[in-house]
This record gives C-alpha cells, sequence and structure tokens, in this order.
C-alpha cells in the first residue's frame, strides 16, 4: 500500500495548517506572557463546541480507530458498547460531577483530592496517573499509530513513532491546552468526514450494485454473530465483553473512571468559561460518542468479508483504507493522523499539568508562572521522550492492544471510582479509607489476574473490574467509619452546588437514552 502524489499533497497541508493553526490560536496577544492558567486550562474560556470537540480528539486515537476496528474484527458490534455507554456516562458527568468541581475551581483530579482528602493520596495518585499516562497511553498511540502508518506509507515503525512523537509535541509545547483543544474541532470534523468515507466505500465495495445499504444487509446476513450486542457465555468473546455486565456491571465503572476523573479528559471541562457552557459541550460529545462505532467499528466488521485473513486483527483498518482512490486515501489518512495527533497531544498537556502543578509547585512554593510554564514543557518533552523509546518494548507483542489497554486500567479502575465517589458524595469518607481502596483494590485486582493467568479462577476482567469496585467500596467506607477524617481535611465546598440542567441538557439526554434502548432491543 502506498501513497499517490495527491495524497502526500493533502497530508501535508493538513500538517502545516493544523500546526500553523494551534500556534496562531495559541499565540500571546499584547506582548503578555503565558501564566500556568493559559497553559494548562486554556484561560479558562473554552467555548462549548471546542469543549466538545476536544473530548472527543482526546478520546479518539489510534488505540479507537485502529485497536477498535480490530476488535471489531474479531468480537463484532458488541465492542461498540464502549462508545455508546460512553454517551450516557458523560452526561452523568455533566449533570453530577462537573457541578461540584468547577464550585471548587478544581484543576487537576490530584488536586480534589487534597482537598477532599489530604497530601497524600494527592501525591499518590499523581504519580500513579503519571506513570498510566506515560506507559500505557502514550506508547499505546504511538504503537498503534505507527501501525497504521507503517501499512500505509512503508515507513518502518521506529521512524514512524519518532515522527508521530515529535510533531504532536512541538504541536502543542507552546500553546499548551489552547493550542490542542481550540483546533479540535477541525481535526474531529476530518476524522468524522474520514471514518464515515471509509466505512461508505467499504460497505459499497461488499454490496456491489446495492451499494452501502446492500453492503451492510450482506454483512448482517452472513456475520449475524457479529452483531450480538450482548454476548451469551457460549460466544468464544465472552470474557472480553461478559454478557449483562456490560450494561450492569463493569463497564460502568471503566467509563465513570475514563470520562469522570480522568485528567487528559475531564481537563477540557474544568476549563470552560461556566457551568452551562461545560454541560452543552458534554451534551454535544455525547452524541459525538454515538457516531463512533460507524467510524471505528464498522470498517473492521467489513473487513471480515474484504480481508477475511489477516495475519492481525489490528491490520483491519489500514486495510480498508486501500479501498479508496488517491484523493481520499490521502483525506482519510489525514483524519487518522489528525486522530492521533490531538489524542496524544493531549495526554501529553496533561502529563505536564499534573508533573508541574502537583507535584513540582507543590515542591517549589515561590516559583514563579513563566518559571512553571517552562517546567510543563520541560516535562512534555520528557514524557514524549520516554513514550518513543518504549512503545515497540511494551505493545510489540500484543496482536490486540485495544484489548491490552482495557485489561491493564481494570487494575486501577475500581480504587479510583470508589475514591472520588466517595469523596464527592459522602463527607464521611477519610484519607485512611481512601488509601485502603486504592492499595488494596489494586492489590485484589492483581491477585485476581494471577488465578486467572494461572487457571485457578477465571473471571471476564470486565467482571473483577465489578468485584474489586464492590469490593474497595466496602473496605474504604469500613475504615472511614472506624478512622473518620481529620479535622479541617474536607475543604470541598458543597454550598452553592446545583445539579438542576437546562432544558437543553436534558433533552439531549432522553435522546440518548431513547437511542440506546433502541440499539440493545434490536440487536440484544
Amino acid at each position: 500500500m502506498s501513497l499517490a502524489t495527491i495524497d502526500l499533497v493533502i497530508l501535508g497541508v493538513y500538517a502545516v495548517f493544523i500546526f500553523g493553526l494551534a500556534q496562531w490560536v495559541s499565540r500571546d496577544k499584547g506582548g503578555e506572557k503565558k501564566t500556568s492558567t493559559d497553559y494548562f486550562l486554556a484561560s479558562k474560556n473554552l467555548p462549548w463546541w471546542a469543549i466538545g470537540a476536544s473530548l472527543i480528539a482526546a478520546n479518539i486515537s489510534a488505540e479507537q480507530i485502529i485497536g477498535m476496528s480490530g476488535s471489531g474484527y474479531v468480537i463484532g458490534l458488541g465492542i461498540a458498547s464502549y462508545e455508546w455507554m460512553a454517551a450516557l456516562t458523560l452526561l452523568i458527568v455533566g449533570k453530577f460531577f462537573l457541578p461540584i468541581f468547577l464550585r471548587n475551581d478544581i484543576v487537576t483530579m490530584p488536586q480534589f483530592l487534597q482537598q477532599r482528602y489530604g497530601p497524600t493520596i494527592r501525591n499518590v495518585m499523581a504519580v500513579f496517573w503519571l506513570l498510566l499516562y506515560v506507559f500505557v497511553n502514550v506508547t499505546s498511540i504511538l504503537w498503534l499509530g505507527s501501525i497504521a502508518v507503517n501499512t500505509v506509507t512503508g515507513l518502518d515503525q521506529m521512524y514512524a513513532i519518532v515522527a508521530i512523537g515529535v510533531f504532536a509535541l512541538a504541536y502543542q509545547l507552546w500553546g499548551g491546552l489552547k493550542a490542542v483543544a481550540l483546533t479540535d474541532i477541525v481535526q474531529v470534523a476530518l476524522l468524522v468526514a474520514g471514518g464515515l468515507i471509509i466505512g461508505f466505500i467499504a460497505l459499497s465495495e461488499i454490496g456491489g450494485a446495492s451499494g452501502a445499504l446492500g453492503g451492510f444487509t450482506t454483512l448482517l446476513t452472513d456475520f449475524p454473530e457479529k452483531f450480538d450486542m450482548i454476548l451469551s457465555p457460549d460466544n468464544p468473546n465472552f470474557k472480553e465483553l461478559p454478557g449483562i455486565a456490560v450494561l450492569l456491571g463493569g463497564l460502568w465503572i471503566m467509563n465513570i473512571s475514563y470520562w469522570g476523573f480522568n485528567q487528559y479528559i475531564i481537563q477540557r471541562a474544568l476549563a470552560a468559561k461556566s457551568l452551562g457552557e461545560a454541560q452543552k459541550g458534554i451534551a454535544f460529545a455525547a452524541y459525538l460518542k454515538l457516531l463512533m462505532p460507524v467510524i471505528v467499528v464498522l470498517p473492521g466488521m467489513a473487513a471480515l468479508i474484504i480481508a477475511p485473513n489477516l495475519s492481525a486483527p489490528d491490520q483491519a483498518y489500514p486495510t480498508m483504507m486501500n479501498l479508496l482512490p488517491a484523493g481520499l486515501k490521502g483525506l482519510v489518512f489525514a483524519a487518522l493522523i489528525a486522530a492521533i495527533i490531538a489524542s496524544l497531544a493531549s495526554k501529553v498537556n496533561s502529563i505536564s499539568t499534573i508533573f508541574t502543578l502537583d507535584l513540582y509547585a507543590k515542591a517549589n512554593k515561590g516559583a514563579s508562572e513563566s518559571h512553571l510554564v517552562l517546567v510543563g514543557r520541560i516535562a512534555a518533552v520528557a514524557a514524549m521522550a520516554i513514550g518513543i523509546l518504549v512503545a515497540r518494548p511494551l505493545l510489540g507483542g500484543f496482536s490486540q492492544a485495544f484489548q491490552f489497554i482495557q485489561d491493564f486500567t481494570g487494575f486501577f479502575t475500581p480504587s479510583i471510582v470508589v475514591i472520588f465517589i466517595l469523596g464527592l458524595f459522602w463527607k464521611r469518607a477519610s484519607e485512611a479509607g481512601a488509601l485502603t481502596a486504592a492499595i488494596g483494590g489494586v492489590a485484589l485486582s492483581g491477585f485476581m489476574w494471577w488465578l486467572d493467568r494461572e487457571g485457578i479462577f477465571t473471571l471476564p476482567f470486565m467482571n473483577r473490574v465489578g468485584v474489586v469496585f464492590l469490593v474497595s467500596l466496602v473496605a474504604a467506607i469500613a475504615v472511614s467509619l472506624f478512622s473518620p477524617p481529620k479535622e479541617g481535611t474536607m475543604q470541598i465546598k458543597l454550598d452553592g452546588v446545583s445539579y438542576k440542567t437546562s432544558l437543553g441538557f436534558n433533552i439531549a439526554g432522553a435522546g440518548v437514552i431513547a437511542f440506546l434502548i433502541a440499539v440493545y432491543a434490536i440487536w440484544w
């Protein structure tokens, strides 16, 4: 597979345009120097459309496009539950979590933990998130992005990793979050257009004279089992998507942790100009999530007919790109690169935010604003350099990288959700209880994973997440009752917090619920 001259021109125009736009929207105006608020929170002035688009751009990257297409090839439409249930999760975050975060001027998730519990849990979780973002998130985007670049252009994967990393770093290094968020509407528009094009052409290839609709009907007829949303225990992929647990179990824990308490996601909403603006952005992102399976899952399912003998599932999406004519191939490839760059830049910006504000600034309380911005830039460079070096050793041996990412993060998400949910809604929760959940939850997850690996006790990882959540929740409550919070540690203000949302937000929520009922009823 190769790119024609017109494809390379399109890719080059995109790269120059998006880089220039990022520098322009985040430029210093009137000779002013960037403050830490400017750099890490886009001056707390993001509009709803930037918040919604940036949420999706941060989320949809190589791990979704390449990884979920690969899982669509193996598992089928059921993997879309991650996307569709996330839409409802976003609305819950907007209605119940954001009012508390914005009322308390929260900048980072570790900051919330300190104001709610104390400094120990803040430091523990700050270090944890830095390790997770660098060694799981950054590396996975670099590795899966390099697979796409290698498949399309033939460029060696190591060179592709370096090229992706350097461009994403340079793209956001000067402007920070503003450079990322205010250009993400362009990135998302390109992503949606490219995804719809490749899905339409793949289905048209299958349908022939009957077109894309005929191709979808053929796919549904030939592979009806791939359209099961709720897998039965005898399904070979039940371990990845364990039936009703998708709707009632561990997937909720995974989604709430990701969308509600994940720095590189929630940071966009924390940078909103107001709560109402943040909630409008959340609703916009929820509807974009409903569209995502068409873009990231359907091409992988189409590959079941067009390329039934792939050597690895993660080759499904790049192989479907081979169907595109010159020009369109360059556009879709630019869309894929846009998703990779936007998400990678978001994660690196959040790494620098946590490192600078939660660790460095606390240890150097007299540091000036310009010094903190410089430290943030150095942290971003260091994080990207580490990611480039370890991407191949960490992920080179996995055939379905998306499932690896979910399984690994499932070690930690139950504890995170326990800590935050109790911190938000139960005043009696103490730092001792939070630390019990944090340490005990990870230990229990590791023990259950070991039991599964040794064949002693097998449990799907999503069910494991649910079990660990319940055990951690009980343990945190029990310890908090025996060791109540110390006086003065609860600094989160709940007065003036309202969970009332606008009519538009409520209508949007009803629409999401109606859609979910329909798709699960049709393909249960």
